[in-house]
């Protein structure tokens, strides 16, 4: 069994390190850090070449196919940026030192101590953070302790990718991450080689059926098939990946008719019993006008408008289209019976809720 010597102790104290190696180790971090900062400081960068560098990486389909994840989060899903273009942004900028560091693992608390960093070396833009994972992996059922080394590491690194991405972020100024964005977004749009949109479209369907995922959830979600554009393809893929990385539950991303159909159905009760209700007691003026207290033309066709705007507010994620279906239901709302009127508002308010919170968190 070793022993730990006083002056092993009291080196530790002073914040010496406890051995010849490592001090050797020390000493060459020290040196290697000095040395990159005065490299960076003789060849500061040229930041309107980093940014077309940038640009021209975001416009590979190789970058901009793994740009962007979906999480889910209150309910919804929530798209954000890679650490993969973190990295990749931090490459083409220049200047940059940044990683992960596992600080100390307790396997007694079944936790471990982590460090995510970057650092602007030409600049000395520093962000830092600290944290705790837990060796645990949330499931349906709820957290799941982990045992195996590997499946530890993997969670490390996962959650330690999360904070790096962020750390990476903030050195970083925000119109190269807007620039990348826009870029990434473009070439999804685009799509890799001269496909058709309607070889594209047909090529997602495959592929979402390959992981289970039927065309008419595909359309719940993005509308008709021929309606879709090279924006709704893009939106398709970055679901698609997501859900074979794991990010996103396939129930949750793509709902089944029937779940949809439970949000219409209490709509559809409602008008409903407005067209069943007796009509009130006709008095002499009425009688004559035998067809007054009968349901109205246009009054069907309003409950079929209403039901079906309802449905489409459910799997809306788009402010474009809310602003469509939002000047639709003010045409349609004064011919709703209140009930009805009211459900309509309750699924716009939902919708205007959702769009906004994933507006918002998607740019953190």
């Amino acid at each position: 069994m070793s022993q730990v010597t006083p002056d092993q102790i009291m080196r530790q104290s002073r914040g010496e390190p406890a051995s010849q190696a490592a001090g050797v180790e020390h000493s060459r971090a020290v040196a290697e850090v000095q040395a990159a900062v005065t490299v960076a400081q003789a060849r500061p960068r040229d930041e309107a070449r980093a940014i077309e560098k940038s640009v021209a990486s975001c416009r590979t389909w190789e970058v901009a196919s793994t740009a962007f994840f979906k999480l889910p989060r209150g309910g919804e899903s929530v798209t954000g940026e890679t650490i993969r273009l973190a990295e990749e942004l931090a490459r083409c900028w220049g200047n940059i030192d940044y990683g992960i560091m596992e600080l100390a693992r307790d396997d007694a608390a079944k936790q471990s101590e982590m460090l995510a960093f970057a650092w602007d070396l030409e600049t000395n833009t520093k962000s830092r953070m600290t944290f705790i994972v837990p060796h645990m992996r949330d499931k349906r059922g709820g957290p799941v302790p982990l045992v195996d080394m590997n499946a530890i590491y993997e969670n490390n690194a996962n959650n330690g990718a999360r904070r790096l991405r962020e750390c990476i972020f903030r050195v970083l100024p925000p119109y190269l991450k807007e620039a990348a964005k826009t870029a990434c977004y473009q070439t999804l749009e685009k799509g890799r080689g001269d496909k058709s949109l309607e070889v594209r479209a047909a090529e997602a369907i495959e592929a979402f059926k390959g992981i289970g995922i039927t065309r008419d959830r595909l359309e719940a979600k993005a509308g008709p098939v021929r309606n879709w554009t090279g924006a709704d393809i893009a939106n398709l893929e970055v679901s698609y990946n997501s859900i074979r990385r794991k990010e996103v539950n396939a129930e949750e991303e793509f709902p089944r008719a029937s779940d949809i159909n439970d949000t219409v159905e209490k709509a559809r009760v409602i008008a409903d019993q407005a067209k069943s209700q007796p009509a009130p007691a006709e008095g002499p003026a009425d009688s004559q006008r035998g067809e007054a207290h009968s349901e109205a033309p246009g009054d069907a066709e309003n409950r079929r408008s209403a039901i079906d705007l309802i449905k489409r507010a459910a799997v809306m994620n788009s402010r474009d289209e809310f602003d469509d279906l939002e000047m639709e239901a003010a045409a349609l709302l004064p011919g709703l019976v209140p009930d009805l009127k009211d459900e309509v508002n309750a699924a716009l308010d939902e919708a205007q809720t959702r769009i906004s919170r994933n507006a918002q968190k998607g740019g953190q």
